[in-house]
């Protein structure tokens, strides 16, 4: 009889696999440098991406506005996805596809960094939203998931988890989420 996988293992597989991946490392380590410059010199990081992943922004921004794991000011993040009025005002008046790109010509002069979190790389609003970043010069990171999809090619540097599954994806995007965040406190290093 053939021994069943638990979801442990197929995960351990999946983050022992980008641990060994020297690109993988590298991305993060550079993706680390850039958020804490661009939040220790006061531009706003912008945050967004749907479902789960507005979820993962939410959590993301709340960490580097409060604190993660050291007593630390308040640093700028804005994740795109959590004010509603400006949301459905949008989505009504321009179309769903233009929520976050109206947001990031909206902040295009208070940021230096765009984060999308997508677990295939091809949502419309976050496509239009890497597009405005790369139009005002604004650096676009992606937390991408399987062949990071079309948002692969408009950022500058795409973090893709070379998984079809969503939770698979998600949870490694979390874990991003903590590294960095993490990154951000180690303010000496």
């Amino acid at each position: 009889m053939k021994k069943l996988k638990l979801p442990f293992e197929q995960r351990a597989e999946l983050f022992e696999k980008l641990s060994k991946s020297e690109e993988f490392l590298q991305q993060i380590n550079q993706v680390g440098q850039l958020l804490r410059v661009a939040v220790r010199n006061g531009s706003i990081v912008l945050i967004c991406g749907n479902g789960g992943s507005a979820a993962e922004a939410q959590h993301m921004a709340g960490e580097i506005v409060g604190r993660f794991l050291v007593e630390r000011e308040g640093l700028p993040a804005l994740a795109l996805v959590a004010d509603a009025p400006t949301l459905t005002a949008i989505g009504n008046d321009y179309g769903f596809e233009e929520i976050f790109a109206r947001q990031v010509t909206a902040f295009k002069d208070l940021t230096k960094l765009l984060i999308v979190v997508s677990t295939s790389g091809n949502s419309e609003n976050l496509i239009r939203a890497a597009k405005q970043a790369n139009l005002h010069g604004i650096t676009t990171v992606g937390f991408l998931g399987r062949d990071g999809g079309y948002l692969k090619s408009l950022c500058d540097i795409p973090i893709v988890v070379p998984s079809w599954s969503t939770p698979e994806i998600q949870e490694v995007h979390l874990t991003l989420i903590h590294l960095l965040c993490e990154y951000v406190d180690r303010e000496n290093e």
